[in-house]
């Protein structure tokens, strides 16, 4: 893939379909996800007159879950999303650091 096809790519990919969902009715109710996206790429060339012609580029893309638009009886509430697995990985590593903090007092 050429330079040019891979920035056209990249710029359709980075869009707001990418952060908001479709959005989903049911009983009156509209629900819109949203996500938070994160992404970078780069690329480059050789020396046009040196054969074969290496050019190369390349990008990447992260979105995680951020919550959702609720839309109900013509207002609107935002429901952020919570991510169990940072929470239990945050949780962990407060529990180690209070359990060395104590480990280390009581040594003293």
């Amino acid at each position: 893939m050429e330079f040019a096809q891979l920035a056209s790519v990249a710029r359709d990919l980075f869009s707001a379909k990418l952060v908001y969902g479709e959005p989903v009715e049911q009983d009156g109710v509209v629900v819109i996800p949203a996500t938070t996206v994160f992404g970078g790429g780069g690329g480059g060339g050789g020396a046009a007159e040196t054969l074969p012609l290496r050019e190369g580029a390349g990008f990447g893309v992260l979105a995680r879950p951020a919550g959702a638009f609720v839309l109900r009886d013509g207002s609107a509430k935002w429901v952020p999303a919570v991510d169990v697995t940072r929470l239990g990985l945050v949780a962990a590593v407060a529990v180690v650091a209070v359990a060395k903090l104590v480990t280390k007092r009581a040594g003293r």
